[in-house]
C-alpha cells in the first residue's frame, strides 16, 4: 500500500504528476523550438536549392521542412541529450550551397545536382556514424571551461548580431553594424513588436511560470502586430509582406512525390560519383559534428547535465541518413532552437521529437497560421536568449592575475567566433585547451615527495644493529615519488630534481604509482639517467609500473618496448615501493631471502632480545617456551584470536597482513624475519589480534604463552621484568623509526 505524503498524495500520484509536468514542458519547448527552427530550415533549403535555379526554390523549402521533420524524429529518439533540438543549420547550408554552385559552374544538369545533394547528405550521415562508433566524440569532453565560456558568449553575440536587422526590420542581407548606423533602414513597427516580445519574455517569470515566457512573448508579439494592423491595413496583406514569415507553400502530395521521386533516381548514381563526394562529405560531417557537440557542451553548462558525445554522434548520423532518404537537407544540434526549447520548458528528449512532429503538422495544417508570425517577434526572443548566453561572470577572472590568462582565452574564442566563424572558434578553442593543459602541467610539480634512504624503510622489520646500519647508510638511496604527467613540458623539471642525485647516490628509486601519462621524451630522459647511473655502477629502480594509465597504456609495457627496463642488471622493477626499498636494504646489509632460507635455526641466546642475558637466566626462560614449526603459507594466528602468545623467530619469516573488506586483497603491514619477535603489542595489552600472521616459508618459532609468563612472573620476577623491559625497548625503537618516517613524509 502506498504511503501518502504530507499533502495526502501517494507515490504513484506524485510520479504521475511529475511525468505530466515533463510532458507539458516538452510540448511547449518543442512547439517554441519548431517556431524557431522551421523558418530557418526553410530559409536554408531555399539558399541551397536556389543556387541551382529559381525554379528549385520551392524544392529547397520542402527539403528544409523534410529535414526538420526527419532530424527531429530520429536524432532525439537515438540520442541521449535532453532538450537538444536537431534541425537544418547554417554549416550545412554553407557547404551544400557552395557545392551546388560548383556543380552549376561545371555544367552539371539540375536534376543530377539535386541527386548529388541528396547523396552528399547521405554519405555525411554515414561518416558521422563512423565517427561516433570510433569514439571521436569523447574528445569534446577534454575542452576546459574557459573555452566553453568563450564559445557560449560568442554564440550569444552571433545570435544577437544576426537578429538585429530582423528586429529593426532592415532589408535582407544588411549587416548588423550597417543596420545600427542607418536609422533610415529601420521599420518602427518591427522594432516595436520585437521590443514588446522581449519585454514580455523578460517579465513573464515574475507573473507566472505556468506558461513558458517565450510562448507568452511570442503571443504578445503576434497581438502587437495585429494591433498595429488596425492602424496600417497594409500589414494584413500577406503577399510581399517582409514583416512576417509568409506562406510556406506545398502540399502532402508534393511532399510524397519528392520522397518517392528521390528514391527512383538514387539508383542512377555511379560508384565513382559517390567516391568524389567523400572529401566534401567528410568536411560536412566534421562541421555538423562539431556544431552538435558544441551545442551539447553549452547545454551541459546551462543545465549542469552530461551528454554522451559518441552516442550523440551516432544519433546525428542516423538522423542525417533518414533526412537524406526522405529528401531533406542535413542538420545538427541547433543552438538557437535548443536554447528556445530550454527557455520554454523542454526537459527531455521528447521535446526534440515534438519539434519534428510539429514541423510536419505545421507544414501540412498550420501553414496559414505560422505565416502570420512576425519576424521581429522571433528576433526579440532570440536576442533575449543570446543575452542570457553571454557569460558575464567571467569578468571576475580579471580580479586576479592567476586567472587573467583564462580570461584572455575566453576573449580569443569570442573574437574568432564573432569575427570569423564558429567552426574556426572550435579549432582555436581546441588549440587553447592544449595550451591551458600544458600551462597547468608546467606550473605543477611532478615530484610529489623526495626522501632520503635514511628516513624511509621497508615493511621488513629489521633488528636493532641492522636499523642502525641502514640509518647510517641512508645517504646511498634517493626515493622520488612522481606524479602527474611526464612529458616534454616537464622533462627539465624532472631532470633538475634528479641531477644532484646522479653523482652521489647508489640507488635512485622512482615510484610511478601516481603518474598519469608518459611520453617518448620522458622515456628518453630516463634512458639518459639510466646510462649515467650505469657508469657509476649505480641502480635505477622503478616501482608500481604495472598500473594502466587513463589513456589505456601500461607503463611497464611501454618502458619495456622502449628498452628502458631491459638488457641491464642496473635497472630493477618492483611491483610496490616497499618491495624496492626492501631489496635496497638487503643489498646494504648483504642479505637475500635465498640466503635466509639456508641459515640454521637460532637458539635463545642468539636472539637480539636476550643477547645480554646470563646463560642460567636463559635456561629458566627457555623452560617456559614452546618450540613450534609452521609450514610455508600456514597461519601463526588470525584476526580476532586472543593475544595470549609472544612469538620469537628462530628461522624463516612471518608476514603480517590487515584483512580487507570485500574481495580486495589483504593489506601487507609488516614482515618479521629471523632473530626478531612479533605479537608483543597484543601480548602486553592482552587484547585480541587485529591482523593475520602467515609464514612466508617454513618457520620455526619460540612461543611464550600468557600462562607460562604468569608462572614466570611469580617464580622469577626479575626475569619477567627484564623480558617485558626488553620487549618494550624494541617496540619503542620501532615507534621511533615510524615517527621519523612520518615526519619525513609530512615534509
Amino acid at each position: 500500500m502506498q504511503e501518502p505524503d504530507k499533502r495526502g498524495h501517494t507515490t504513484v500520484e506524485l510520479t504521475a504528476t511529475l511525468r505530466n509536468d515533463k510532458l507539458v514542458g516538452d510540448f511547449w519547448g518543442g512547439l517554441a523550438a519548431m517556431l524557431v527552427a522551421l523558418p530557418s530550415a526553410i530559409a536554408f533549403g531555399v539558399t541551397i536549392y536556389g543556387a541551382i535555379g529559381p525554379a528549385y526554390a520551392g524544392l529547397g523549402a520542402l527539403a528544409g521542412i523534410l529535414g526538420a521533420t526527419a532530424l527531429g524524429l530520429v536524432a532525439p529518439a537515438f540520442g541521449g541529450t535532453n532538450r537538444l533540438i536537431t534541425a537544418p543549420c547554417a554549416p550545412a547550408a554553407a557547404v551544400l550551397s557552395a557545392f551546388a554552385i560548383e556543380l552549376v559552374q561545371h555544367g552539371v544538369a539540375a536534376p543530377s545536382i539535386v541527386l548529388m545533394l541528396t547523396a552528399l547528405g547521405l554519405v555525411s550521415g554515414v561518416v558521422q556514424l563512423l565517427l561516433g562508433f570510433m569514439g571521436i566524440g569523447s574528445l569534446i569532453k577534454y575542452i576546459p571551461f574557459p573555452v566553453v565560456s568563450g564559445y557560449l558568449t560568442g554564440v550569444g553575440l552571433i545570435i544577437i548580431g544576426s537578429q538585429i536587422p530582423k528586429f529593426l526590420g532592415a532589408p535582407g542581407g544588411t549587416s548588423w553594424w550597417r543596420t545600427l548606423i542607418s536609422p533610415e533602414l529601420w521599420q518602427w513597427q518591427s522594432a516595436l513588436i520585437g521590443a514588446v516580445t522581449a519585454a514580455v519574455m523578460l517579465g513573464a517569470p515574475l507573473v507566472t511560470r505556468v506558461v513558458p515566457a517565450a510562448i507568452l512573448g511570442l503571443l504578445a508579439g503576434v497581438l502587437s502586430y495585429f494591433g498595429l494592423a488596425t492602424i496600417d491595413e497594409s500589414l494584413l496583406v500577406m503577399e510581399g509582406n517582409k514583416m512576417i514569415i509568409g506562406p510556406l507553400g506545398g502540399t502532402a502530395s508534393s511532399m510524397l512525390e519528392a520522397i518517392t521521386g528521390r528514391w527512383q533516381e538514387i539508383g542512377e548514381l555511379k560508384l565513382s560519383q559517390i567516391g568524389s563526394l567523400l572529401g566534401t562529405a567528410f568536411t560536412l560531417a566534421v562541421l555538423l559534428s562539431i556544431d552538435t557537440l558544441k551545442t551539447a557542451v553549452v547545454l551541459d553548462a546551462l543545465t549542469r547535465g552530461r551528454h554522451d558525445s559518441n552516442r550523440e554522434l551516432v544519433a546525428q548520423g542516423l538522423g542525417n541518413v533518414a533526412s537524406a532518404c526522405a529528401g531533406g537537407m542535413p542538420g545538427a544540434g541547433q543552438m538557437g532552437a535548443t536554447l528556445v526549447n530550454l527557455a520554454s520548458g523542454g526537459r527531455t528528449r521528447v521535446s526534440g521529437v515534438v519539434e519534428g512532429v510539429l514541423s510536419l503538422i505545421a507544414f501540412l495544417a498550420l501553414g496559414s497560421f505560422i505565416a502570420w508570425i512576425p519576424v521581429g517577434a522571433l528576433a526579440g526572443i532570440l536576442i533575449v536568449v543570446g543575452i542570457r548566453m553571454i557569460d558575464r561572470h567571467s569578468l571576475h577572472l580579471l580580479e586576479s592575475p592567476w586567472t587573467l590568462l583564462d580570461f584572455m582565452v575566453i576573449v580569443a574564442v569570442v573574437v574568432v567566433a564573432v569575427g570569423y566563424s564558429l567552426i574556426a572558434a572550435s579549432g582555436v578553442g581546441i588549440a587553447l585547451a592544449m595550451f591551458l593543459f600544458i600551462r597547468e602541467q608546467l606550473s605543477s610539480t611532478v615530484i610529489r615527495r623526495k626522501l632520503d634512504g635514511g628516513s624511509r624503510y621497508s615493511k621488513r622489520v629489521r633488528l636493532r644493529h641492522e636499523m642502525e646500519l641502514l640509518e647510517k647508510q641512508g645517504h646511498q638511496t634517493a626515493i622520488l615519488e612522481l606524479q602527474g604527467s611526464l612529458f616534454f613540458g616537464t622533462k627539465d623539471q624532472l631532470y633538475t630534481a634528479l641531477e644532484p642525485e646522479l653523482t652521489r647516490r647508489r640507488f635512485v628509486v622512482l615510484d610511478m604509482r601516481r603518474v598519469q601519462s608518459v611520453d617518448v621524451t620522458a622515456v628518453h630522459l630516463l634512458s639518459q639517467i639510466r646510462d649515467s647511473l650505469i657508469e657509476r655502477d649505480a641502480f635505477l629502480i622503478f616501482s608500481s609500473l604495472s598500473h594502466v594509465l587513463p589513456n589505456g597504456r601500461n607503463i611497464g609495457e611501454f618502458f619495456d618496448q622502449m628498452e628502458l627496463t631491459r638488457m641491464t642488471e642496473h635497472v630493477k622493477v618492483f611491483p610496490e615501493l616497499d618491495d624496492a626499498i626492501e631489496w635496497i636494504e638487503d643489498q646494504i646489509l648483504g642479505q637475500s631471502p635465498a640466503q635466509d632460507a639456508t641459515l640454521p635455526s637460532l637458539e635463545l641466546s642468539d636472539l637480539e632480545l636476550f643477547r645480554d642475558h646470563k646463560e642460567e637466566t636463559l635456561i629458566d626462560l627457555e623452560a617456559c617456551l614452546e618450540r613450534r614449526t609452521i609450514a610455508s603459507g600456514g597461519k601463526v594466528y588470525s584476526f580476532g584470536d586472543p593475544g595470549n602468545e609472544l612469538y620469537l623467530i628462530r628461522k624463516g619469516a612471518v608476514r603480517i597482513t590487515l584483512p580487507a573488506a570485500g574481495e580486495a586483497a589483504d593489506h601487507h603491514a609488516l614482515t618479521y624475519g629471523r632473530g626478531d619477535f612479533f605479537g608483543g603489542m597484543a601480548f602486553l595489552s592482552q587484547m585480541t589480534r587485529f591482523n593475520d600472521a602467515t609464514a612466508l616459508d617454513e618457520c620455526e618459532l619460540f612461543v611464550l604463552q600468557r600462562e607460562q609468563f604468569e608462572k614466570l612472573r611469580e617464580e622469577h620476577k626479575r626475569l619477567a621484568c627484564h623480558l617485558v623491559e626488553a620487549v618494550a625497548k624494541v617496540l619503542a625503537l620501532r615507534l621511533r623509526y615510524s615517527d621519523k618516517e612520518l615526519m619525513a613524509m609530512q615534509e
